[in-house]
């Protein structure tokens, strides 16, 4: 009866090594990188904790101009019911998501629950999608 305890006793530990052993068969799945990814997603994009608590945008309009261009009008609106200063500035892309111009960051300052437009036109017509991106003023 000992030997038949002992004969389970082994079996079973090389069942363990043997299926801990193994390998899964190829890569390991891709993680997920959508979570960090907003900007390459959403056409309006909140850069930092203070902005993403103060700022909010009503409304984006795109048009294209008759060279190809695009124009881009974003109402940003102040939630806060005291005077913010933020940054502003949109990043043109082509079909596949890549920069092909960006504008620099302009001051807007938007008093007690305040909305302005900001404008934004690309320097060329390969531009075919846009982020406009807002951060705290420094």
């Amino acid at each position: 009866m000992k030997s038949y305890y002992s004969v389970l006793a082994i079996l079973a530990l090389s069942a363990a090594l043997v299926t801990g052993c193994r390998s899964s068969g190829g890569a390991s799945p891709p993680v997920n990188t959508t979570k960090f990814d907003l900007e390459n997603q959403a056409n309006f994009v909140l850069l930092d904790k203070a902005t993403q608590r103060s700022v909010t945008s009503s409304g984006i309009q795109v048009r294209p101009l008759e060279d190809g261009r695009l124009e881009i009008a974003a109402n940003i609106r102040n939630r806060e019911s005291r005077r913010i200063q933020v940054q502003v500035n949109c990043e043109f892309k082509d079909d596949q998501g890549f920069t092909v111009d960006d504008t620099p960051f302009q001051t807007l300052i938007l008093s007690e629950n305040e909305q302005k437009t900001i404008r934004f036109v690309s320097m060329n017509n390969k531009a075919k999608k846009f982020t406009v991106r807002v951060q705290q003023a420094r």
